[in-house]
């Protein structure tokens, strides 16, 4: 097995001399190992330990699941709830590497057209109000179909689009539901909809999901992942299903989803 390190190269001071200590300890039990500098990089390995945050995962989410590279995760950041293992277990972590006696976790993904363009996300999709300069938008006009049935029509300041991973993301601080890992199921989150019967909608994964925005002098943000892909005035349609490709986590399967879930959350909101 090939493994590559992974970090966000605004913080290369603090990882370079965690990433060698890693890098050492790997090689010294027969494990190739390389930084993760750029995408040809990904070409060259099978699994890929990640330091940082949520956000330093869900970067190279899309790239490792093409490739069907395995991602570690290894909590630098703030909540860090799709990292395995915390800092302090650092060492636990590269035991269960080189035993090669871990398993796997896979989580589903959305594809995502926009316009003819295309996106692969592993949390959510966000369609939302413009919020700068002279494109700011009050509220937006959505309307969402589901398997060609009109789920409903929201003026709201948009809508966020989660898989069982995002769920306890942004769509959770919406106002969204919980969807437990294994579940084949997405949400719809309205955000903000001015609307008495507006509620977040859990679907099958095997639904196409259809969101139109038609123009009406406002202009519409999207971001895939927590990452802005373009602003919009014109008419925009997004089709949302499941993907072929999913991201395969590597588990002690020693961590239940709903203790990991109290801790992450009561650490969240002290």
């Amino acid at each position: 097995m090939k493994a590559g390190i992974y970090f966000n190269k605004n913080f290369t001071d603090k990882y370079i001399k965690l990433s060698g200590y890693i890098s050492e300890k790997l090689k010294s039990r027969g494990i190739d190992c390389i930084v993760v500098q750029s995408e040809n990089d990904f070409d060259r390995i099978d699994a890929l330990i990640v330091l940082g945050g949520d956000g330093s995962i869900l970067t190279v989410s899309a790239k490792c699941a093409k490739r069907g590279i395995k991602i570690m995760g290894i909590n630098y950041g703030h909540i860090g709830f799709l990292a395995e293992f915390e800092q302090e277990k650092l060492d636990n972590a590269i035991d269960l590497i080189c035993s090669k006696d871990f398993k796997t976790e896979r989580r589903s993904m959305l594809d995502i057209e926009v316009n003819g363009k295309n996106y692969l996300a592993l949390n959510d999709f966000v369609i939302q109000r413009s919020t700068c300069g002279n494109k700011y938008s009050n509220t937006i006009n959505l309307t969402a179909e589901i398997d060609g049935s009109v789920v409903d029509n929201y003026l709201a300041d948009g809508i966020i689009v989660c898989t069982p991973t995002g769920s306890t993301a942004y769509s959770l601080a919406a106002g969204g539901s919980i969807l437990t890992p294994s579940i084949n199921a997405f949400a719809l989150t309205p955000l903000c909809a001015h609307s008495l019967h507006s509620r977040p909608i859990v679907y099958s994964d095997s639904s196409v999901l259809k969101i139109t925005f038609e123009k009406n002098n406002t202009a519409v943000n999207i971001a895939v992942d927590g990452a802005v892909i373009g602003e919009y005035e014109d008419s925009v349609t997004a089709t949302i299903t499941k993907s072929q490709y999913f991201v395969e986590f590597i588990t002690s399967g020693q961590i239940d989803f709903f203790d990991k879930l109290l801790l992450k959350l009561n650490k969240w909101s002290r």
